[in-house]
């Protein structure tokens, strides 16, 4: 593969063309305190009749250390339309989903004091509130016909209605005892502690004022998490076309919810009515994502390896008429991370992970053919819309914004400048994607980010980025946690590589770091360094510092005992430190079963191979240890244990602990603080 320099300024030119062009505008490097002032674009949902797409923006409220969410509208039919503000509120307002005739927006707010259903007539008007339920709603979807909502509440599975929900939430404030007993696995999931409330579906009548009555659940006694806890949304449960039915995503929460990742979906009246049908109980891996054709077909999501969440997600259809379900683009070696319907509804659309990017592709219903659509940057989000699908699409340069890709070819159209003012005033990205020979003779990918300020003829530190997952990827990619913008602000040469076990590149690249952690992801992180070291001189080799999180932090402790002589520092964030207490003290032990071969019990041999703990004799590396104190993947005395092998053994060291902060860093002030120190160990390190 040919080096390809990424022009990665298209965003910020399309956007603010006059000021990102003219030469008299002093443009200064990007900051921490610019990525935690950014607007943050999401949701695009375009109107039934493709006329019209809502999203919600993210402002920051840095005196109040949160941010905070409103709405927004796009008319499609006038180009170079501005977006219109449709909410005010201080609360925050997202999830936008258009009722049928496009006369109303429904949206959930916490305008009065929990989450709720509320509706915005767009003719005019302020927002109705649609539910006022004792429960927080916490996703919704609405029916084709406009009748009835299906939508999601913690609540308590033995509970018949909402009264005793009620009842049922308020006995722990009345309860002086603060003592938590369990019976089974899940203890503690993500960063919350197991309340004995699980999230369950209904559905809700709506009456001729658009006020919502009693809900009713559509679970007929299955006990799971609809949508899927931490990260499910309404993308996992759908209505048929003419309304009579919903399907859903859902894995039981029984003993085994612990270590499985069998996903089904299920089909119910959306009345709730009768029985729910498994339709997909013959597979015991993964099934979601649950999209109707217009015909009444059914396409889905579905892994084949049951407990490998990393698994190649293929599409299934199930024919309306004949009931055959066939796997589509059966050869098309990509795992697909949203599906849904073309406008018309006659096909599907899908992205996808390609080989550095996050592309678009439209997939063929009947001969199941794929064409790549778009393939530049990082599509986070679509929506079909009359002439083109709407995108939101971002860049190592700038964070989502709204494009319309016309339906006919040509350019991107431009909807949204959430951060026009800022982004143009800062300088842009150089980037350049490039590739060389790495483990077993594979071809690796990985990007080189010049400093901002470049000087031809210079040389600069290199800031080394391993990415997490490890079944996941940095690429031509906007992130708020993790953002190369911010250290090539700073004055790095920023290096990161797509090594075996990224997606984008087939699933035997992303099979290859199973129960393979330390072996060839580190000889890519090692032949990629060397690789970009010959091929760009304003790299100094000499002043180099490695930086991880989640696996990302385990290759940071992987690299102190088995790198040990490369790096002037390195950099730990919520990073595994010994395998064998990560494995009796994570919550989602599916993962770490299949990543090292099965239980430590049955398998302890596969899970030491790789223990950072086993290599401490031979760190010597300056180390700045960050854990969040909420983070139950990863739990802090894994980063607790890693500072005092660190402290005992003389290197110099520092620990940042974020007690209100889980896997991620996410309210501002923190993100600030964890920013500041990073760059200030760099500084202290490489200069």
């Amino acid at each position: 593969m040919r080096n390809v320099t990424v022009t990665l300024t298209l965003l910020l030119l399309a956007t603010t063309p006059a000021l990102a062009q003219d030469p008299s505008v002093a443009r200064t490097p990007f900051t921490a305190r610019d990525l935690v002032a950014l607007n943050r674009l999401s949701d695009p949902e375009v109107s039934a009749d493709g006329l019209q797409v809502a999203y919600v923006l993210r402002r920051t409220d840095l005196a109040a250390n949160r941010g905070r969410s409103d709405l927004f509208v796009v008319d499609l039919t006038h180009p170079g339309a501005a977006p219109r503000q449709l909410t005010t509120d201080a609360a925050n307002d997202s999830n936008p989903r258009w009722s049928p005739d496009g006369r109303y927006l429904y949206f959930l707010s916490t305008r009065s004091g929990s989450s709720q259903v509320w509706r915005l007539p767009m003719s005019g008007g302020e927002p109705q509130q649609v539910t006022r339920y004792p429960l927080d709603v916490n996703a919704l979807r609405l029916s084709p016909d406009g009748t009835r909502l299906a939508l999601s509440l913690d609540s308590y599975p033995e509970c018949a209605d909402m009264a005793c929900n009620a009842a049922r939430a308020a006995q722990p404030a009345a309860n002086a005892a603060s003592g938590r007993l369990y019976s089974q696995l899940f203890v503690r999931h993500w960063d919350r502690w197991e309340d004995g409330t699980l999230a369950q579906l209904y559905t809700a009548k709506l009456d001729a004022q658009g006020v919502a009555g009693e809900p009713v659940s559509l679970m007929h006694k299955l006990r799971a998490n609809v949508p899927s806890r931490p990260d499910g949304g309404d993308e996992e449960f759908t209505f048929s076309p003419d309304s009579q039915r919903v399907v859903y995503a859902a894995r039981t929460a029984d003993r085994t919810e612990a270590w499985s990742t069998n996903y089904d979906l299920y089909d119910v009246a959306a009345d709730g009515s009768g029985t729910a049908r498994n339709l997909t109980a013959d597979n015991p891996a993964w099934d979601t994502q649950p999209v109707f054709l217009a015909d009444g077909s059914l396409a889905w999501l579905a892994m084949s390896r049951a407990g490998f969440e990393a698994d190649r997600f293929r599409i299934m259809l199930r024919d309306a008429r004949t009931g055959v379900t066939r796997v589509l683009a059966k050869d098309w070696d990509y795992s697909v991370s949203h599906l849904a319907a073309s406008s018309d509804g006659r096909n599907l659309l899908a992205t996808a992970d390609d080989h550095g990017q996050v592309s678009l592709f439209a997939i063929e219903s009947r001969s199941g053919s794929v064409t790549r659509l778009h393939g530049q940057g990082q599509i986070t989000a679509f929506a079909p819309a009359r002439g083109g699908i709407v995108l939101a699409l971002a860049s190592l340069d700038a964070p989502s914004e709204l494009f319309l890709l016309p339906a006919r070819g040509g350019a991107l159209q431009a909807l949204s400048a959430v951060n026009q003012t800022l982004l143009a005033a800062r300088l842009p990205i150089e980037a350049e994607q490039f590739s060389f020979t790495g483990a077993d003779n594979a071809q690796v990918s990985g990007y080189v980010v010049k400093p901002q300020g470049y000087v031809p003829g210079q040389r600069y530190p290199i800031a080394l980025l391993i990415h997490g997952g490890p079944q996941s990827a940095f690429g031509n990619a906007w992130s708020f946690r993790w953002n190369p913008k911010t250290f090539a602000g700073a004055g790095y040469a920023v290096l990161f590589i797509d090594f075996h076990g990224t997606p984008g590149y087939g699933q035997a690249f992303t099979d290859s770091i199973s129960r393979d952690w330390g072996g060839k992801p580190l000889v890519d992180l090692q032949l990629g360094l060397a690789a970009a070291l010959a091929r760009y001189e304003f790299l100094d080799g000499n002043r180099a510092c490695a930086l991880g999180a989640s696996y990302g932090g385990f290759m940071i402790n992987w690299i102190a005992g088995n790198w040990s002589d490369r790096f002037r520092c390195l950099v730990n964030h919520d990073g595994i430190f010994d395998t064998r207490s990560m494995y009796y003290s994570t919550e989602e032990l599916w993962f770490t079963e299949w990543e090292n071969g099965g239980t430590y019990f049955d398998h302890p041999a596969a899970h030491e191979q790789f223990n950072p703990a086993a290599h401490v004799n031979q760190w010597r590396t300056p180390m700045l240890v960050i854990h969040g104190e909420k983070d139950f993947r990863v739990p802090d005395t894994q980063g607790l244990a890693t500072f005092t092998a660190l402290q005992r053994r003389g290197i110099e060291s520092r620990l940042l602990v974020f007690p209100d902060e889980n896997h991620w860093v996410l309210k501002p002030a923190n993100s600030l603080q964890w920013y500041d120190t990073v760059l200030d160990w760099l500084q202290v390190h490489l200069h």
